[in-house]
C-alpha cells in the first residue's frame, strides 16, 4: 500500500456539539492506482484530503503514507513527510506571475535543495511528459486554462511523491479541456507509480479511474465501484 486510511474519524466545534465531517472512512490506494472520490458539496470530500495530506490531525484512526504512519507526527515532521512523499494539485493552479513554465517547477526542486542542473532536467522532463515542452519559457498570462492546470500537475509531480491528492482539476475547464486534464493525470499515474486521489464533483469523466467512491454526509460508500 501507498495511502492508506484506517478507521477516520474527523469532528469539528459546532456550537454546543461537534460536527462529524469524517465517519470511520477507511481507504486504501495503491502505488500506480488513481481513486476517484465523488459526492456532493459538504459531504466530506474536503476533509478527506486534508487528513491524507497530514494538514489535519483527525480524532481516531490512522494516516499511513508510503509505510509511514502520520497520525499524531509533530508538526515539523509531518511537514517534511509532505515535502519528501506527497504532491498536492489545488483546484486552482495560482502560479506565480513572473515565473515562466520552467521556472515554475524548478522552484519546487530548489526548495528541496536539489542541483540546479538536475533541477532544470527534471522540470524540461516533466513539461514534455505533460505536453508542454514547446511552452516552457512563456509565462502564466501566456498560457491557456488547461495549460495552466498541467503545469500544476506537472509542479506537484516534481520531488517525485509517493502519493499525489488532486483537489477538483478540472472546475475552470471546459468539457474537452477537463477530459485531457484526468487522462493525462491516470497515465502519469501508472508512468510514475503513485498513489493518486482525485476529488470530484464531476461524475462525467470517471472513465480513468482504477476505483471509485462515493462519499455521503461524511462516510465512504461504494468502495472499489467500477468507474
Amino acid at each position: 500500500m501507498t495511502l492508506l486510511l484506517d478507521d477516520i474519524t474527523l469532528t469539528y466545534p459546532d456550537g454546543d456539539g461537534r460536527l462529524t465531517a469524517l465517519d470511520r472512512v477507511d481507504l486504501d490506494v495503491p502505488a500506480g492506482g488513481l481513486t476517484a472520490v465523488v459526492g456532493p458539496s459538504g459531504s466530506g470530500k474536503s476533509s478527506l484530503l486534508a487528513v491524507a495530506a497530514t494538514l489535519v490531525t483527525p480524532d481516531s484512526g490512522r494516516v499511513v503514507i508510503d509505510g509511514t504512519e502520520a497520525t499524531g507526527l509533530r508538526r515539523a515532521d509531518a511537514a517534511e513527510l509532505r515535502r519528501r512523499t506527497l504532491g498536492i494539485v489545488f483546484q486552482q493552479p495560482n502560479l506565480l506571475p513572473s515565473l515562466t513554465a520552467l521556472e515554475q517547477l524548478q522552484l519546487m526542486a530548489h526548495l528541496d535543495g536539489r542541483r540546479p542542473r538536475d533541477v532544470r532536467d527534471a522540470a524540461r522532463e516533466l513539461l514534455s511528459a505533460v505536453g508542454l515542452a514547446d511552452q516552457a519559457h512563456r509565462r502564466p498570462h501566456q498560457l491557456s486554462g488547461g495549460q495552466r492546470q498541467r503545469i500544476n500537475i506537472a509542479r506537484a509531480l516534481m520531488n517525485a511523491p509517493r502519493v499525489l491528492l488532486v483537489d477538483e482539476p478540472t472546475s475552470a475547464l471546459d468539457h474537452e479541456r477537463g477530459a485531457a486534464v484526468l487522462e493525462l493525470l491516470a497515465r502519469l499515474t501508472r508512468e510514475r507509480g503513485t498513489a493518486t486521489v482525485l476529488v470530484t464533483h464531476d461524475p462525467g469523466h470517471l472513465g480513468v479511474a482504477d476505483q471509485v467512491v462515493e462519499m455521503v454526509d461524511g462516510r465512504l460508500t461504494g468502495a472499489a465501484v467500477s468507474p
